[in-house]
């Protein structure tokens, strides 16, 4: 059997160093992002992951009305917005998001606060007050019509409620918006929820918006759409 003979001049050769990889280049950032958002809308907790993945790339939240939300999206006031549906949607993209239930607010000396929730039928007879500013266009038979001016805002309407005249029907997230201590809210179980979406327009998609659906649609941050 032949014997293995060492390298000439005796030494075994020397061994590699393992070789560093090479660091990763910082993400670049994908933003600014002007992000629209209808009263009631909640985006606190998506905002809370942008701002962990995208700390280079500012998120600025926009207050728009609900009556104003296509035009602020049209006209590029801003570049995503959360919206009350249903939107016309010609040139835009919606992603429906989650649903409310709507309820009825009254002061809290009202009869109504005995039951635990309420159908429409338990509010014939009451001075039914919609502010401009409604998004529901709930019809309830028998309801008495104000005679005064329709209030400007939900806001106003609420407190035309607290003094105890009339109660006003809003989406559960503008109740608790509009929270005070002289009114309670039922929910209403026979009218439609009133559904929150996602809206940008089509030709305007970019990387922001695009990481921003991301976050909305639950993608982790190693995923490869963002």
């Amino acid at each position: 059997m032949a014997k293995r003979t060492a390298p000439r001049g005796g030494k075994r050769p020397a061994s590699r160093a393992p070789q560093k990889k090479p660091a990763s280049a910082p993400t670049p950032p994908v933003g600014p992002l002007r992000l629209g958002a209808v009263p009631g809308a909640t985006p606190g907790k998506w905002i809370d992951t942008w701002q962990e993945r995208h700390r280079d790339s500012p998120l600025e939240l926009v207050p728009i009305a609900a009556a104003d939300q296509r035009r602020a999206l049209v006209d590029g006031e801003v570049d995503a917005a959360i919206i009350r549906l249903p939107i016309q949607a010609e040139g835009l993209s919606v992603i429906p998001l989650y649903d409310e239930l709507p309820v009825v607010v009254m002061s809290t000396d009202s009869h109504l606060t005995a039951a635990e929730d309420l159908e429409l039928e338990d509010l014939a007879g009451e001075v039914l007050i919609t502010a401009l500013d409604d998004v529901l266009g709930v019809e309830v038979p028998e309801s008495v019509v104000p005679r005064f001016a329709a209030p400007p805002t939900t806001g106003d309407a609420i407190e035309t409620v607290a003094t105890g005249v009339g109660i006003v029907i809003v989406p559960m997230s503008l109740a608790r918006a509009h929270h005070r201590k002289d009114v309670e809210f039922r929910v209403l179980r026979d009218w439609r929820s009133s559904s929150v979406g996602l809206a940008w327009p089509t030709a305007s998609t970019t990387p922001a918006i695009e990481a921003f659906i991301g976050i909305v649609r639950g993608r982790t941050a190693n995923s490869s759409r963002g």
